[in-house]
């Protein structure tokens, strides 16, 4: 069976759920979306890039810790591409929740770069990066460590 461009929208779908979930802190349905390959990769705002599903799982489990009684507001689609092997997705995720030990629910947006690829009849999340990047940095922003 070979997935097309609905079965990825579909993916997407799911995909945009997980993220509202994660943001109340609860990473499980995240989870269920991501490959569980040795070659998946994530990178988020938290920390630095992790690799293989064990280290993936971990982060992400971390990083959902940082969140609670949040939602996802809404996902600005910057690009989109689908071919038969793989799939990415780049889009501003808004996002609200409390995050870390704050104690009032405040807005974020992500950058994010989303990458998929079929596996066993299913769209899989083979790499995510994520940043806090949506706006325009002064050129030594990247000096910062």
């Amino acid at each position: 069976m070979s997935l097309d461009a609905n079965d990825f929208d579909q993916a997407v779908e799911k995909y945009h759920l997980a993220l509202d979930e994660f943001m109340k802190g609860n990473p499980a349905p995240a989870k269920e979306l991501f490959s569980q390959r040795d070659d998946v990769t994530l990178g988020n705002p938290f920390g630095p890039f992790a690799h293989g599903w064990k280290q993936v799982v971990e982060t992400m489990e971390q990083a959902a810790s940082n969140y609670r009684d949040g939602d996802a507001t809404g996902f600005q689609n910057v690009a989109k591409c689908v071919t038969s092997e793989l799939a990415y997705l780049v889009e501003v995720e808004r996002l609200r929740s409390k995050v870390g030990g704050r104690s009032d629910v405040t807005p974020l947006a992500l950058r994010v770069t989303s990458v998929f690829r079929p596996e066993d009849g299913l769209w899989k999340i083979v790499h995510r990066h994520a940043d806090p990047i949506t706006t325009a940095q002064l050129a030594d922003s990247v000096l910062r460590r």
